[in-house]
Formats: C-alpha cells, sequence, structure tokens
C-alpha cells in the first residue's frame, strides 16, 4: 500500500501533468495594437476631425477675444471722458454709469470666455473618447474574427503597459512569426478605406524645403 507522502506526490505530478497539457493545447497570438490603431485610415480620419473641430473652435474663442478687447477700449474711452474737465456734472454722471454698464458687460464677457473654454474642452474630449471607442471596436472586431477562424483562444496586446508604464509582455517570440496578427488586422481594416484617402492626406502634408 502506497504511504500517504507518495499518495500526494502523485497527485501532485497529476495535475502539473494536466496543467502542462492544458497550456500546450492553448494557441496563442499576438498583435501590436498601437501599430493597428496609428495605421488604421478612420483613426487618420477621426485625428483631422478632431483638429478641424479644434480650429473652428479656436476661430470661435477669438472672435469672442477680439469683442472682449474692442469692450475694454470703449470703456477707457469712456472713464478718461469723465475726467474731462470741460464736461458738466451732468455728463459725468451719465459718463459714470456708462462706465458702470460697460464694466458689467465686459465682466459678463470674460465668464462667457471662460464657460466656453470649459466647455470646449469637454466637447473635444467627449468627442476624441467616441471616436477612440468606435475605432477600438472595429479593431477588436477583426482581431477576434480572425482569432476564432484560426483557432486562437488568446491574443496578447504586445503594446500594453501597466500602471507602472511598464511592458505586460516582457517576451515573446510570437512578435514577426505567422502567429503576428497585427500585419493582417491591419491590412483588413485598411481594405474598405475610402480611395482619396490617402490623397487627402498627401495634399495635407506640408511642402518640402
Amino acid at each position: 500500500m502506497k504511504s500517504n507522502g507518495t499518495k500526494r506526490w502523485a497527485a501532485l505530478a497529476m495535475a502539473a501533468t494536466l496543467a502542462l497539457s492544458a497550456h500546450a493545447q492553448t494557441k496563442m497570438a499576438v498583435v501590436d495594437l498601437q501599430k493597428v490603431f496609428d495605421g488604421y485610415w478612420r483613426t487618420k480620419q477621426a485625428d483631422t476631425q478632431l483638429k478641424e473641430r479644434a480650429n473652428d473652435l479656436e476661430k470661435a474663442r477669438a472672435g469672442m477675444v477680439d469683442d472682449y478687447k474692442k469692450a475694454n477700449e470703449e470703456f477707457k474711452k469712456v472713464l478718461d471722458s469723465i475726467s474731462d474737465p470741460s464736461a458738466s456734472n451732468d455728463e459725468k454722471d451719465k459718463r459714470k454709469q456708462d462706465a458702470e454698464k460697460r464694466r458689467v458687460d465686459i465682466a459678463g464677457i470674460e465668464q462667457n470666455i471662460r464657460t466656453f473654454d470649459e466647455n470646449s474642452r469637454k466637447s473635444i474630449l467627449d468627442q476624441q473618447k467616441r471616436m477612440r471607442d468606435s475605432v477600438l471596436r472595429d479593431i477588436r472586431g477583426v482581431v477576434e474574427e480572425k482569432a476564432k477562424s484560426a483557432g486562437y483562444q488568446t491574443v496578447l496586446d504586445t503594446a500594453a503597459l501597466s500602471l507602472n508604464q511598464t511592458p505586460v509582455v516582457v517576451y515573446t517570440s510570437l512578435v514577426g512569426s505567422a502567429d503576428d496578427l497585427s500585419d493582417s488586422v491591419l491590412k483588413a481594416l485598411n481594405a474598405n478605406a475610402p480611395a482619396d484617402n490617402g490623397k487627402k492626406d498627401e495634399e495635407k502634408k506640408p511642402a518640402s524645403p
């Protein structure tokens, strides 16, 4: 009869064997999500749309700032006119009332600019998040489709970073191998890119010196 110690070692050996067997059956692939994300045509399109939106907001803000500067200039003129020795007391009182009204208007413009800045930042961040989430859904859908069709149980992101900003995948021999899905995923995503997408990108590039 086997001793209890022998039985324990036999159980441990069996568990290790089963674990190795399960590991051996796990088919694993990798993908560089950062590479795919940056190379996807919809990412570039989203970046362009965000820049256009930011430019529109900046133009609107510039108009508000111009109004603010003009209001301050007019306010200063009214203040200067109050000390005009040739003006009657009644006229000076009217100018003081006008100056006070302009001061209140300027404070309102300042508040409007602050509110506009806050709303603009929120608008850009919200739009950026929506576009990023939409792009990532596309990428994840293609990754899952390819993984399932090829029988992969696990796909690791080689570009992922931990909370300490260190690589999650420290080493893998799968990068650049047939089990690296990065290029095939990117090719599938860009298969439906607009015909003029690349052309527009080229037109927006600054001319070489």
